[in-house]
């Protein structure tokens, strides 16, 4: 079997078994997922949700961000770790897309990763969730679950994500990944792959 139909036959297991493939990050428009997504940086989606709303809710524009106090943002998101910077990124980010993208949350990889505090991974998912473009979230779960399939044998999540991208097909690469962040959570954890409970089980390289 080829690692190109090794991927098909793991994108149509994943959509059975999670057939809603939804970001876990709370967001209702571009500019706050973008926001969601940099906090959640070594930090759980589930933390992220319970402190967006308050987030949300003192600053509801982007030029209420672009003229926040980096101190007050602080103290919002500050369970969320490494509040410091993700703070002063917050503040910058939308800063830089109101000077330089007039006002909206750009949407191509080389753009948005020129965003302070914005790496690739971020990027990717704003390209597919927001402009349904394709793309691959390297995310943990990503990076464990193809290395156990034999999708890639690295770590890198640069070439995690570019081998990908030639694996998977365009129109169902951004779902694959959050559907690999619902089986990383569920069964196939970083602790242990509980490969009696896969719904990849018969193709998947750990496994067999």
């Amino acid at each position: 079997m080829t690692k190109k139909e090794l991927a098909l036959k793991a994108v149509e297991a994943l959509k059975t078994e999670y057939p809603d493939a939804l970001c876990s990050l709370t967001a209702s428009n571009p500019l706050e997922l973008l926001i969601a997504t940099r906090l959640s940086a070594q930090c759980t989606d589930a933390r992220v949700n319970l402190v967006t709303p308050a987030l949300f809710s003192r600053y509801p524009t982007l030029e209420d961000y672009c003229n926040a106090d980096v101190l007050e943002v602080e103290d919002l998101i500050r369970s969320c770790g490494f509040y410091h910077t993700k703070a002063k990124d917050i503040v910058t980010m939308a800063q830089q897309i109101r000077d330089q993208f007039g006002g909206k949350v750009p949407d191509t990889i080389e753009d948005l990763t020129s965003l302070q505090g914005v790496g690739r991974k971020t990027a990717n998912l704003i390209m597919g969730d927001i402009y349904k473009k394709p793309a691959v979230v390297t995310d943990t779960h990503l990076i464990r679950l193809a290395n156990r399939i034999g999708l890639v044998e690295t770590k890198d999540p640069v070439k995690v994500e570019t081998a990908l991208r030639k694996l998977l097909p365009p129109e169902e690469s951004n779902d694959f990944c959050h559907r690999t962040v619902l089986h990383g959570r569920a069964v196939c954890t970083a602790r242990k792959a509980n490969c009696e409970k896969c719904c990849m089980q018969e193709f998947c390289k750990k496994k067999i």
